[in-house]
């Protein structure tokens, strides 16, 4: 099996190293695993792609690659330019570190790769880690991501769906804030949505008296309603979402139809 990897952390990030071990696993010893990923930092570039300017990208060892773009850039480099002519059996993105639960997904560089994965027709899993106080501390905090996501990838690979219309399925992982020993089990579950939790901005004065924006999430210790990801992931479980890039809202259509005449 041919892996291609990738995040928006950066390459040299802590979580892809633990991706690369749990691909290493999956692939097996006569398979290969490929990282291309974002030569900087790239978290909350959703599905940015470098639509309208170049990207640099190096080959940094065997099989490892870092390009100067998105998540989603990274993903089409590998098949198109790195892995050409030997397209990859599946796409893993990750492992965030921190969760892309609730509307941290439609922020998520992570899922962003996954999603580029899957507009390509390559089976996809995101992959991310929670963190907080059961697990921010520890020596290793992807330790629970670490663990168990070798066996979920497998699970999904044999068990998932996959495909099945216009836009194909690709899987969002989230493994919960706590230590490997902790973790409760999987649970399927749909996106959820933490209540009056919003991406906001942070005004900043430089020392030259000039105003700067940061960008700041909302609070990720508030759990989305029962049976929904960020939930599940706050008590203790690894959340799997399945999702698609269609983005149509299907529940109205009929009544909008109707409506418009």
């Amino acid at each position: 099996m041919r892996i291609l990897i990738t995040n928006d952390d950066g390459i040299n990030a802590p979580g892809l190293k633990v991706l690369h071990a749990i691909a290493a696993e999956v692939a097996g010893p006569d398979g290969e695993v490929w990282t291309v990923a974002p030569a900087f930092e790239q978290s909350g570039v959703a599905h940015c792609i470098s639509y309208t300017h170049p990207m640099m990208i190096a080959e940094l060892g065997e099989r490892r690659f870092a390009a100067e773009g998105s998540p989603a850039d990274c993903v089409m480099a590998g098949i198109y330019d790195v892995m050409a002519g030997r397209r990859p059996d599946l796409v893993l993105s990750g492992v965030n570190r921190g969760n892309n639960s609730a509307e941290n997904v439609l922020y998520s560089g992570t899922i962003g790769g996954a999603m580029e994965a899957a507009l390509q027709g390559l089976p996809a899993i995101a992959m991310s880690q929670y963190y907080g106080p059961g697990n921010r501390d520890l020596a290793d905090p992807f330790e629970a991501a670490a663990r168990s996501g070798a066996a979920l990838v497998r699970d999904l690979l044999d068990k998932g769906h996959w495909g099945g219309g216009d836009y194909g399925v690709f899987y969002n992982v989230n493994f919960p804030p706590v230590p490997a020993a902790h973790v409760k089990g999987v649970r399927v579950v749909p996106q959820g949505n933490r209540a009056d939790t919003f991406f906001s901005v942070e005004p900043h004065m430089s020392p030259s008296n000039r105003k700067f924006l940061w960008i700041k999430g909302g609070r990720q210790d508030v759990p989305t309603a029962p049976g929904t990801d960020a939930h599940a992931n706050l008590e203790g479980y690894v959340s799997v979402t399945p999702m698609r890039c269609d983005l149509t809202a299907h529940d109205i259509v009929e009544s909008l139809r109707e409506l418009l005449g």
